[in-house]
């Protein structure tokens, strides 16, 4: 039971760079005089007008951009393959594991190319399978998504959010399981939150930052900061205008807030939190009027909630242990000198736990790759799980009643497959399997460890076709993400292989910033810290030229998000080294990230600008946006974002570019800096599978003409 919502990848006409740069007209982009103060330096901001993305200046700009972007790649004839490959490769049959209530199984079904996956349930383990949901049919362009769903205990009824073109704002309905009618009910603007059902169904908690008044201030809501995060009830049969705040922080605007259901319906958990420590309290709502009582009132370490029986509490935390633990609290006696511990931590970082015939199935990360165990509830080791191979598996948990479990297992070759765990006799045996479209026994992966400026072990990842000459002549895409306590390991994508069948290797970097370590190598990569991250990619870089996999005229390097920072601040530091950059929504204007949407959550790990002189000085140092420099000859440059981002909003992406192209334009020889904007699209998060391989295509496209590729 997870209660604790987190918020927080042919043939070809090849022309010299050089003479394309030179000859390339950018898009004018005016500038303004705006210059701020942060502790006494003058920083200037000559693009701010494009922080009003919806005005007619930036939409005439981007609309320039995009008809640069597809002139360019118009001149690589290689990209209608590309893309045709990709979809051959992504037609295939998958599903996801089971929610199961009652006896009925909920599962996702993707027929192949699907751009959203439909939602079957079906009775029993072996009844026959029926449509539930089709998000295909909610919107011509497939951009309405399925984001999740909550099913009550007795398998009736089912609450579903929608997401529109990408936001991560959601509408919530009730669908009636065995009739597929929805009920009249409808909350809107739901947003970083789930469902969680009252066991009396009479209704269910969410979490919203509140709705809208009118048109402007919907559009304002999409990209102003969201705060006051409030957890609501919603009664069946009402009004969302009629639902209730149940709890709220009212003197603290940025506290993110949620709420979950234990499985016996007694206990309300109760979250604040600010990026990834959380404040952590409960309240019994079979009694009106109940006291709320204390589990963790500081959010000073992560506190989940595993489990409940009676008055205990088993709650996974990393409070004096930062690769976690399992503690066991007794709210008659919630205080944390009274709690015992279950399970302690561990040379390995816990990743997971759940709660299933009561046993504890824990997931721990060994380098990056999962490790299953399986404990009593006082915790003592029964036995380990047996897994596929190398990779990494996802266990699906289920009350602690249930007696089986489901769990995902992928690695670099093998796609997501569902497996089935008998929880009586310990043996798992394949639920749902696709077929291959590839022969994975044509690939091999290995795992090194580059060393970073500090001499720490980086572990990496590396993937490509046998046969592939390594002699330093391989065009490759290193990939990093490297914050926010979020884990890489060895997962399937089917870009990926067609980026290794066109001759390619792919790179994963295991950064700090990241989870894989536990607490500790996620410290090491925040705030004061931050160029950690970005040393261990460029130490990881150096590593696959050294040992002849690839040459800087051949390395790309790739990332999204908090990723898309990293190649950005990474290129800046050593153009030299690279070969092409692919930067996908990145937080580039780390000066004003926190101004925006949810930014201010950000600050947890990157610190705060405009508040601390120390967190100004480091983060001025690597901010993409800020350290550009004319005259200095970057690696071809491809930016992606999305119009529709009220995540990492779109005006980082667009500050970025315009400064890149502005740098490149009196260059002599400048390689060419482009940006692609996709329109009714976000963050990522439920973009159609079309929308995604066009942009894919687009991307190895640009690769095949900056890195020489035949």
């Amino acid at each position: 039971m997870t209660v604790i919502y987190k918020l927080l990848a042919g043939v070809l006409a090849m022309s010299s760079t050089a003479g394309i740069a030179q000859t390339m007209k950018y898009p004018a982009a005016h500038t303004v005089d705006q210059t701020d103060d942060y502790f006494g330096s003058k920083v200037h901001d000559p693009y701010r007008w494009m922080e009003d993305v919806d005005s007619a200046d930036v939409k005439t700009w981007v609309d320039a951009q995009n008809t640069l972007t597809q002139s360019f790649l118009a001149d690589v004839p290689a990209r209608d393959k590309i893309h045709a490959r990709l979809m051959e490769l992504n037609n295939f049959e998958r599903f996801t594991a089971p929610n199961v209530a009652s006896n009925r199984y909920f599962f996702r079904r993707n027929s192949g190319l699907q751009n959203q996956s439909p939602l079957y349930w079906q009775q029993g383990a072996a009844g026959e399978a029926k449509l539930l949901l089709d998000p295909n049919t909610l919107a011509q362009d497939g951009t309405v998504a399925l984001d999740s769903i909550s099913v009550s205990d007795d398998g009736k009824l089912m609450a579903y959010a929608l997401a529109e073109a990408g936001s991560d704002v959601q509408k919530v309905r009730i669908k009636v399981v065995e009739t597929g009618q929805d009920l009249p009910d409808l909350v809107d603007w739901m947003k970083f939150s789930g469902v969680s059902w009252k066991k009396d169904l009479s209704g269910f908690f969410y979490s919203s930052f509140g709705i809208p008044k009118n048109d402007s201030e919907r559009a304002e809501f999409l990209k102003r900061a969201a705060v006051f995060h409030k957890l609501y009830f919603h009664k069946l049969g009402t009004p969302q205008s009629d639902d209730k705040v149940v709890f709220e922080n009212p003197t603290d605007k940025e506290m993110l807030i949620g709420g979950g259901v234990s499985e016996d319906g007694r206990w309300l958990f109760l979250s604040q939190s600010k990026g990834h420590n959380n404040a952590l309290a409960v309240r019994d709502v079979t009694k009106p009027d109940a006291p709320t009582i204390q589990i963790a009132p500081v959010d000073d370490a992560r506190y989940e909630p595993v489990d409940t029986l009676g008055h205990e509490v088993w709650l996974m935390t990393n409070k004096d242990a930062p690769n976690g633990k399992i503690v066991k609290v007794d709210l008659e006696h919630p205080e944390p000198a009274n709690w015992t511990t279950i399970i302690a931590e561990g040379p390995h970082s816990m990743d997971g736990v759940s709660s299933v015939n009561d046993m504890l199935i824990v997931s721990y990360l060994v380098d990056a790759k999962s490790e299953v165990e399986l404990h009593t509830l006082t915790g003592k080791l029964d036995r380990k799980l047996a897994l596929p191979g190398i990779g990494v598996a996802v266990v699906h948990g289920g009350k602690r009643t249930d007696t089986e479990t489901f769990f995902t297992f992928t690695n670099y070759t093998t796609p997501p497959t569902v497996y089935r765990l008998d929880m009586k006799t310990f043996k798992s045996s394949v639920w749902k399997q696709p077929k291959l479209v590839f022969d994975p026994a044509q690939y091999e992966t290995m795992q090194v460890f580059a060393p970073s400026k500090d001499g720490t072990k980086v572990p990496l990842f590396i993937t490509y076709k046998k046969g592939t000459k390594l002699d330093g002549t391989a065009p490759t895409i290193l990939y990093g993400y490297g914050g926010f306590n979020i884990s890489l390991g060895p997962a399937y994508s089917s870009s990926r292989l067609g980026w290794m069948e066109m001759g390619g290797i792919y790179a994963e970097a295991i950064l700090r910033g990241g989870g894989e370590y536990g607490e500790k190598w996620h410290a090491a990569g925040t705030k004061l810290q931050k160029q950690n991250v970005f040393d261990d990619f460029i130490g990881c870089a150096e590593y696959l030229i050294k040992n002849s996999y690839t040459s800087p005229k051949k390395l790309a390097i790739n990332g999204g998000s908090n990723g898309g920072l990293l190649v950005g601040a990474v290129e800046l530091q050593r153009p030299e080294l690279f070969g092409a950059v692919l930067a996908q929504v990145g937080v580039m204007d780390m000066l004003r990230f926190d101004k925006f949407t949810i930014g201010y959550a950000w600050k947890s790990d990157y610190g705060a600008p405009s508040e601390n002189e120390a967190e100004f000085q480091a983060i001025y140092k690597y901010s993409p946006l800020h350290n550009i420099k004319t005259g200095t000859h970057y690696p071809p440059t491809f930016i992606t974002t999305a119009d529709h981002d009220d995540r990492v909003f779109p005006a980082h992406s667009f500050k970025f570019a315009a400064a890149m192209q502005a740098a490149a334009a009196p260059t002599p020889g400048a390689a060419p800096v482009l940006i692609r904007v996709e329109t009714r699209a976000g963050h990522g998060g439920g973009m159609p599978l079309s929308k995604q391989l066009d942009v894919t295509a687009d991307m190895y496209a640009f690769l095949v003409k900056e890195l020489g590729m035949k």
